[in-house]
């Protein structure tokens, strides 16, 4: 694509990203970010900016898993309810599942406990050409073991090795593997989906009156709410510690659906758009060995036709 189209789309959906977008410079204040935030749309609008960012996307992915030298890596986070599943499922409707793969960390197995805690994420990276997508992440390990220490003490991480400074030391342990993975072609967008605590009551009041989202909700989602200071205080520090130019956070507002649908995507295909991904060029001997194939396909034709013919004489 040329630099003038990139240009073009990436001032078109700059009013739906740059406001969300923190690259660690400056200060951040999460209460400083509307979770109701509309960014001047209407829904109809809205769904209308969401269905060409699809057809943006579905574009994008055919180049990107032609080219096979990129890869993109999203990252989803927020509390329960926020729309992560959602999301994933409305902005990646038009991809081809060949080359795109979701991954929800959840508990940790026995297994990956036997590891350091980025190696379940670490073997779930996705190749050049694909996109990967994490449904919660190696973040969760800064996130939930923090909120809840009784969990970090049941994983196997040395005991002399837990010390004040342990959150500090795996804030620079991500960033310098996220500084490592786009130095090799990995690009990564983070996006936190910042729900309200009122509209995640009321989220979870339609799941109940929904048989079908029954199976989604459990009392530790009432236990987890009363945590609500306390996680939003540690998202506040994923993101001011975390956040770089190669690998921002975007604080989504989640209130809305449909908005947040319209920031992911358009983050998304914004910075899709910049790599200039391109088919592969055929070389010359390819062009010339295609005038034989097409000789042969076109002369294979003709014969059946001659036959056909002679048939129905």
């Amino acid at each position: 694509m040329s630099k003038k189209s990139s240009q073009s789309l990436g001032a078109e959906l700059k009013s739906f990203t740059a406001p969300f977008r923190f690259d660690g410079s400056g200060t951040f204040h999460l209460k400083s970010h509307k979770t109701n935030e509309k960014g001047g749309l209407d829904k109809e609008t809205a769904e209308k900016i969401v269905e060409a960012n699809r057809k943006r996307l579905t574009d994008f992915q055919e180049r990107l898993y032609a080219e096979d030298r990129w890869s993109l890596l999203v990252m989803l986070q927020g509390m329960d309810a926020s729309g992560k599943d959602s999301a994933i499922k409305s902005i990646f409707a038009g991809v081809n599942p060949q080359g795109c793969e979701v991954y929800s960390f959840k508990q940790p197995t026995p297994q990956e406990l036997d590891h350091d805690f980025m190696w379940r994420s670490m073997i779930a990276l996705p190749q050049r050409g694909r996109i990967g997508i994490f449904n919660r992440s190696y973040y969760e390990e800064c996130l939930v073991t923090r909120v809840h220490p009784e969990i970090l003490a049941k994983e196997k991480t040395p005991q002399r090795l837990i010390t004040k400074n342990l959150w500090r030391e795996r804030f620079e342990d991500i960033s310098a593997i996220e500084r490592y993975l786009t130095r090799n072609g990995t690009v990564i967008l983070k996006f936190f989906l910042n729900v309200s605590k009122q509209e995640q009551r009321q989220r979870f009041l339609d799941r109940l009156d929904d048989p079908s989202k029954n199976w989604k909700f459990s009392m530790n989602d009432i236990a987890e709410r009363a945590l609500w200071p306390r996680y939003m205080a540690v998202y506040q520090d994923i993101v001011r510690h975390t956040s770089t130019a190669a690998a921002p956070w975007y604080v989504v507002p989640a209130d809305h659906k449909w908005f947040a649908r319209v920031v992911i995507g358009s983050a998304i295909v914004s910075k899709l758009e910049t790599l200039g991904l391109q088919f592969p060029r055929v070389e010359k001997a390819s062009l010339e060995e295609f005038k034989q194939v097409r000789k042969a396909l076109e002369s294979e034709g003709k014969g059946r036709s001659k036959r056909a013919t002679k048939n129905v004489d």
